[in-house]
């Protein structure tokens, strides 16, 4: 019962967390369809690429230190196993979510080059 739960939430933040992301990084436009792209979209577009470049500059150091405690906490465990596999744990996780976060941007980047 408590793994399905886990589970469950973990599927339920990444979701929300990929609307999120798509939310920002789409680039809102009428893809040459005027020539006079209104002045809002033109803000919301520069809004959402500010915004998409902070997420991106965040998540380094934000790995980086998850990954950081993740290395004392194993470092200084001082053999705990629950305290070890917690580490690990730690440590797999950011670097996948980090990869994650970097393949989403590759991704989002090779569209929009493919759309313009």
């Amino acid at each position: 019962m408590r793994k399905s739960k886990q589970k469950f939430i973990f599927i339920y933040s990444l979701f929300l967390l990929l609307i999120i992301y798509f939310t920002f990084s789409i680039n809102i436009s009428y893809a040459g369809l005027f020539d006079n792209t209104p002045e809002l979209v033109k803000v919301l577009n520069t809004a959402f690429e500010d915004i998409e470049g902070w997420l991106l500059t965040l998540a380094t150091p934000a790995a980086a230190v998850a990954v950081g405690v993740g290395v004392f906490m194993k470092k200084f465990s001082f053999g705990d196993e629950e305290r070890i596999r917690m580490s690990k744990k730690l440590i797999r996780g950011s670097l996948f979510s980090y990869g994650f976060i970097l393949a989403i941007n590759l991704i989002l980047s090779a569209i929009k080059s493919l759309v313009e």
